[in-house]
């Protein structure tokens, strides 16, 4: 907000500067224009020094931490030469099925021992 004693400064100038007749009056006229004055920065929507020098910090630290994140970006971009490769695990890769063995029964041959016991 304005700061009120630049106001009532501002007020007493204008007041000052106002002619004899109307200056007779007397406080009435230098409130009038105090009101007047207030409610005309208000409508502006200015903001007061100090709250701009702190929105001024702010600005300044994120802009250093945005620089120090492009460098830290760009470091890492100039490390990676090709981009990398997907990696599978091992188990995750399906083989085909192997062939069942084939039993080849001859005459001669003995018989196949049985799981059934």
């Amino acid at each position: 907000m304005i700061d009120p004693k630049k106001i009532e400064q501002i007020a007493r100038q204008v007041h000052e500067s106002m002619p004899k007749g109307i200056r007779d009056f007397g406080g009435d006229v230098e409130k009038k224009i105090r009101q007047v004055l207030q409610s005309q920065l208000t409508r502006l929507d200015l903001v007061n020094r100090e709250e701009f020098d702190v929105q001024t910090q702010v600005l300044l630290r994120t802009r250093e931490k945005l620089a120090l994140l492009e460098q830290r970006l760009e470091a890492l971009e100039s490390r990676q030469v090709t981009p990398p490769t997907a990696v599978i695990p091992e188990s995750s890769v399906i083989s085909e099925p192997t062939a069942a063995p084939e039993i080849i029964v001859t005459p001669d041959s003995p018989p196949a021992p049985s799981d059934k016991q």
